[in-house]
């Protein structure tokens, strides 16, 4: 008896995907690498557990397109990075895939050469070519986990993840998390509700058994301990900010209900700069501040960051390709950058060494 006209009728096809391990074995770690990543995780644990006076930066462009803008960009950020050391630690934000409302390019995992051609097995390749350059820079990365299979071929490279707004509520990105071997942000809904992200921290820092694959490519039973690294980000909502004194307090509150510890991100781009790339400086001047006053929650913050500001339509003749700027949000150039962590370090320098947390 056949099942074809009621199976996989929407399916048009099942191209072979090469298995983790395979992925693994012809790009591994090298010695210098690991290292660079197990101790960028140990510094972010030690910033979220208040033993690590720092504010942690995850910073860079809205998404990944061009390896070699990229490249351009992580060594610029390296440089900088040992400059503010002392003061700021320097995440690079490296994002390969983007969450759609309704369609639009889908990142660089899905499609590599932005032309719906979805070479995803070349994707996920280059992508962990790139992510490999930036551990031998010794720069740590931080990227959004979406695509609930990702992780097992990119995971040992990552030191610090993002759960998108859309994502947030997911039951599948809560399990997800709970097994991720990095700290986790989770950024409240796109409507603003911090519940939502509160929650996803509790149900991440619990055991759960779900769905996956292991090394090998087989569909396995994933059994995990539960991360206790999970962390509010706060990217306003509903077309609103929340970077605000009051809107921390809030967060703060709701957090200590849920008997977490009170650790905030502050996103400086979406709603809380009301998607205008150029206003991202004003809100983290006012994290700053806050910190500056006495806030001992605020533990890091957010920044979407090109080599060149604002951002580009897609062209036809990829060609015609402005170098540096990003083709999904808006970004602040890298001279903007560079003044607004040069800034946010010299004003915080004296303040964190005494900060109490």
């Amino acid at each position: 008896m056949t099942t074809l006209d009621i199976d996989n009728i929407n399916v048009s096809a099942f191209d072979p995907m090469p298995s983790p391990d395979e992925v693994l074995a012809l790009q591994p770690l090298s010695t210098h690498a690991a290292e660079v990543v197990r101790n960028s995780r140990d510094v972010l644990r030690r910033i979220l557990d208040g033993s690590d006076h720092r504010l942690f930066v995850v910073v860079g462009p809205c998404s990944i397109h061009d390896p070699v803008a990229g490249l351009d960009y992580a060594r610029r950020l390296r440089a900088l990075a040992e400059e503010v050391r002392e003061t700021l630690y320097l995440v690079m934000r490296v994002y390969f895939e983007k969450p759609r409302t309704t369609t639009g390019w889908k990142g660089y995992i899905n499609d590599p050469d932005m032309d719906d051609s979805f070479h995803v097995d070349q994707g996920m390749s280059k992508a962990r070519g790139f992510l490999l350059e930036l551990a031998e820079l010794g720069l740590p990365a931080g990227t959004e986990a979406l695509d609930p299979i990702a992780p097992q071929y990119l995971g040992d490279l990552i030191s610090w993840t993002a759960i998108g707004a859309r994502t947030t509520e997911s039951q599948t990105h809560r399990e997800i998390s709970s097994g991720l071997s990095t700290p986790v942000g989770f950024k409240n809904g796109t409507s603003g509700d911090v519940g939502i992200a509160v929650n996803a921290i509790v149900s991440a820092s619990r055991p759960h058994s779900f769905l996956g694959i292991n090394g090998q490519g087989r569909t396995a039973i994933v059994r995990t301990r539960g991360n206790r690294y999970g962390h509010l980000v706060l990217r306003g909502g509903d077309g609103r900010p929340n970077y605000d004194t009051v809107s921390v307090q809030i967060a703060e509150q709701a957090l200590s209900k849920a008997g977490l510890p009170a650790n905030i991100v502050i996103d400086c781009s979406h709603a809380n700069s009301y998607k205008k790339h150029e206003w991202q400086p004003l809100v983290m001047a006012d994290v700053v501040n806050q910190v500056r006053l006495g806030n001992r929650s605020l533990v890091g913050m957010m920044i979407e960051s090109n080599l060149v500001a604002g951002n580009q339509a897609l062209p036809e003749d990829l060609s015609q390709l402005r170098y540096g700027c990003s083709v999904t949000d808006a970004c602040v150039d890298w001279p903007t950058t560079e003044q607004m962590i040069r800034s946010a370090a010299g004003l915080l320098r004296e303040v964190l060494p005494g900060r109490s947390r």
